[in-house]
């Protein structure tokens, strides 16, 4: 059983508010790099709903979508531009290629940027995703 979320920062819930309106996928990660939202575009993207996916943790995230530079070799979340702003807290954009949960390829393009509360106080990160091409190689 799920267990009750914690009451969220302002700044998250604006940010959800947000996200909820866009045509872009979005993923919101707390600190910790657990997913606490994705709207309708990011489960069109992932093939999840989001109530499948909220609660995943970044290991979670990476073990099942495998992401891939562009040279086709595995990278780690500290590559990835997410893991650019979770661990420098700033601003992070890239391409990276990941497996859906039909098995397919997909070519991303990312930008992703750290929310804070206060300066120095990182509440989470909020990621924009847009497909480029899919069924790769």
């Amino acid at each position: 059983m799920r267990e009750i979320p914690e009451q969220r920062n302002l700044v998250l819930i604006l940010a959800r508010a947000f996200a909820a309106q866009l045509a872009t996928a979005v993923f919101l990660l707390d600190p910790e790099g657990t997913v606490i939202y994705y709207n309708e575009a990011g489960e069109r993207l992932t093939g999840r709903p989001f109530i499948e996916g909220a609660g995943e943790s970044i290991d979670e995230w990476m073990t099942r979508i495998r992401p891939r530079d562009e040279e086709g070799l595995d990278v780690g979340v500290q590559d990835l531009p997410l893991g650019t702003t979770m661990l420098k807290q700033e601003p992070a954009h890239g391409i990276v290629i990941f497996t859906t949960v039909y098995g397919a390829y997909l070519r991303i393009e990312t930008a992703t940027f750290p929310l804070f509360a206060h300066t120095e106080d990182l509440v989470g990160s909020f990621t924009l995703c847009w497909p480029i091409e899919e069924d790769l190689p």
